[in-house]
């Protein structure tokens, strides 16, 4: 339900913070044995880092945690469930190039997530990846400019992502569990009476509910304050992104090549095509307060230097630029359970700049803490662990 009309003076089980892909996942799953609804400040659900995301499923990215997390939602998103309408994925390896100076960068990788896969190659499926000579990389991606590279690592088993088909998924299986969704809802006011919170929001509805949980990405901080408990230390990141024409002479091999992301080991550029076109990042990571984040014209203007001297893209304009917010804790690990201090608030947040491509694990591993105070087995066996969410962990603290 949308509150096209005010609502007032509701009682939910569990009331979730946030309206992205964060909020709504996990929403969902918990709406299976409660009765859920989500509240989104803005006036469109999925407004900032959702609905700006590069799209992708990429199994070599982010720390140990985080692969893991990814790997175990690989089979939601290549064989969905029947309220998600449509194919999530398509083909989109992954090569990630080292020029001068970047060997070492990308051997770390390398090594980082074969190690991953092989203490965990008979619980989950994982990709195949490798380490390949510069006429290979070149190969790949013809788009690659000769000479530059001197070793890459590709990732056979990337994919790119339907975000909106996700995002939408979830909302509606949500729905179809009974879950109500507030838009233009931001919190206005929390406090504890007995065993249940009270809530304003800015629409006027008075809510009540035994549980909150604080999903509300950039914000969550701020959110966790209004409920009398400690910040965790959410450090939003900028990132920016531009979307640049295709050259004017394009190398007659890239049409019968695969389509592929490509980043660089030091992790200071990347791009894949789009339609007609070409996306790229400089994959900054600029520290900044929760907002919505204006891209930067200085970081475009540095990542179409790096871009033009290591493809042949020959970037002259950009067609259109924007900018999402990443938002980490001090571990660059998500924090899912429940406040160590104040009753009924749980964490559902810091989930960086994955949280697209472990949506559906993450959201089943919060809502099992959530109801049972445990990991599911096959999260478990994936190498995913309570005490590595945990939002008391010693690690938060440095």
């Amino acid at each position: 339900m949308d509150n096209t009309a005010s609502i007032t003076d509701i009682d939910y089980d569990t009331i979730v913070i946030g309206g992205g892909i964060a909020g709504v996942s996990i929403a969902y799953e918990l709406a299976e044995h409660r009765s859920v609804a989500v509240l989104e400040r803005e006036s469109t659900l999925a407004y900032h880092t959702t609905g700006r995301s590069a799209a992708t499923f990429l199994e070599s990215y982010g720390n140990a945690v985080v692969r893991a997390l990814t790997r175990s939602s690989r089979e939601f998103f290549t064989s969905p469930p029947e309220f998600v309408d449509g194919p999530l994925t398509a083909d989109l390896p992954l090569l990630v190039i080292a020029g001068e100076g970047e060997l070492d960068a990308l051997h770390a990788l390398h090594d980082a997530v074969t190690a991953t896969s092989n203490k965990h190659a008979g619980t989950v499926r994982h990709t195949s990846v490798a380490l390949i000579d510069a006429h290979e990389a070149e190969t790949i991606n013809p788009m690659l400019r000769p000479g530059y590279t001197d070793l890459a690592m590709v990732d056979y088993g990337s994919l790119e992502l339907d975000v909106h088909g996700l995002h939408q998924g979830f909302l509606r299986g949500l729905r179809r569990r009974g879950g109500a969704v507030m838009k233009s809802a931001g919190l206005v006011s929390a406090r504890r009476e007995r065993s249940a919170w009270l809530l304003e929001d800015a629409a006027g509805n008075r809510l009540r509910a035994r549980t909150v949980v604080n999903a509300a990405g950039a914000w969550c901080d701020d959110v966790a304050r209004m409920f009398g408990a400690a910040p965790i230390g959410i450090q939003p990141m900028r990132r920016t992104a531009f979307m640049v024409p295709g050259p004017k002479t394009i190398p007659a091999e890239f049409s019968a090549a695969p389509r592929t992301m490509t980043m660089s080991a030091s992790e200071d550029f990347y791009f894949k095509p789009d339609g007609a076109g070409f996306l790229c990042s400089p994959a900054e990571e600029t520290p900044q307060p929760p907002s919505d984040a204006n891209p930067d014209d200085l970081e475009i203007a540095r990542a179409i230097e790096r871009l033009n001297e290591a493809t042949r893209l020959e970037v002259r304009s950009v067609s259109t630029s924007w900018a999402g917010l990443r938002n980490f804790t001090a571990d660059r690990t998500p924090v899912v359970g429940p406040d160590p201090v104040v009753d009924g608030l749980f964490w559902f947040a810091g989930q960086g700049g994955y949280g697209i491509q472990m949506a559906p694990a993450l959201a089943r591993a919060g809502a099992s803490l959530a109801d049972s105070g445990g990991l599911p087995v096959d999260l478990l066996e994936a190498g995913v662990s309570a005490a590595a969410l945990a939002p008391g962990r010693t690690a938060l603290a440095a």
